[in-house]
């Protein structure tokens, strides 16, 4: 499947969890609709950030994975002929949380998930208050679109993730985020394209938008695509408004890229060896 659609939703938050399912369920709809054959939502999608604050209150939009999200999803993406990737918060049991992408192909079936390795710990991110380090890997699912990664958010500033669902054959790679105006949005237009380039797949980059009542983040949306020379596969969603992102991927860039800048052959993991004994 050289030539594939794909789509990413952006949005604020509508003040409860259930709304928040049933606007994505429009959402996956629309881009549907629009010949989308895979899509990706925000981090924690069906709920506020609110790790703004640290409050065990937010425990409870935890959920297991796969759960009742997961498989009111599983129904859709089938109805829809949609592979979606689903980021949520999972309790795998109590008092063992994550930040968890479920990923379901387009017939329905859960594919498995991805939880979120790096957790920061600052100001409007307390993190390690909701969720432990994620405990699997870095799993590359093999969906109706091709090959398919996640990476969460603050991961994206930590190199080896990508190297490896690179090594693992991804030919996608989602970014599902909650980053902040101000804070890291000149890194929100490095990174990706750099990442995309120095391990030659797509990126899908999400990010939310506005200003929710739990702290002063002003998440800043501009989600986008990203191909593997760097470049915006059209331009970047908006600052400030939801938005519906669909775009074609041509996947034979993918070998084009790859026979003209042999990144995976040059690599050297030997000379390593001093840095992970460290």
């Amino acid at each position: 499947m050289p030539l594939i659609r794909a789509a990413l939703v952006q949005t604020g938050w509508t003040g409860d969890k259930e709304s928040m399912i049933q606007a994505h369920e429009e959402y996956a709809r629309q881009a549907a609709a629009q010949g989308a054959q895979v899509i990706c939502f925000q981090e924690l999608f069906y709920g506020p950030y609110f790790c703004q604050v640290q409050d065990p209150q937010f425990y409870a939009y935890a959920e297991a994975v796969p759960g009742p999200t997961v498989e009111r999803f599983q129904e859709l993406a089938r109805q829809l002929r949609l592979v979606v990737i689903l980021p949520v918060y999972e309790q795998e049991q109590p008092g063992v949380l994550y930040n968890t992408a479920a990923v379901i192909d387009a017939d329905g079936r859960y594919l498995g998930k991805y939880r979120k390795t790096h957790i920061p710990q600052l100001k409007g991110f307390w993190e390690k208050f909701y969720f432990r380090p994620g405990n699997l890997g870095y799993p590359v699912f093999d969906t109706a679109v091709g090959r398919v990664g996640v990476y969460i958010c603050y991961d994206r500033h930590f190199p080896e993730g990508w190297r490896a669902l690179g090594l693992a054959g991804a030919q996608l790679v989602f970014n599902p985020s909650a980053t902040s105006r101000g804070l890291s949005s000149y890194l929100w237009q490095l990174e990706q394209p750099a990442a995309a380039v120095a391990n030659e797949y797509f990126i899908g980059a999400i990010n939310r938008v506005g200003v929710e009542e739990y702290g002063d983040n002003d998440f800043y949306g501009t989600s986008y695509f990203v191909d593997p020379q760097g470049q915006l596969v059209g331009a970047a969603a908006d600052g400030h408004a939801p938005e519906l992102v669909v775009r074609d991927l041509d996947l034979d860039l993918l070998a084009e890229v790859r026979d003209r800048w042999q990144f995976y052959r040059d690599r050297r993991p030997d000379a390593y060896d001093p840095l992970t004994q460290a």
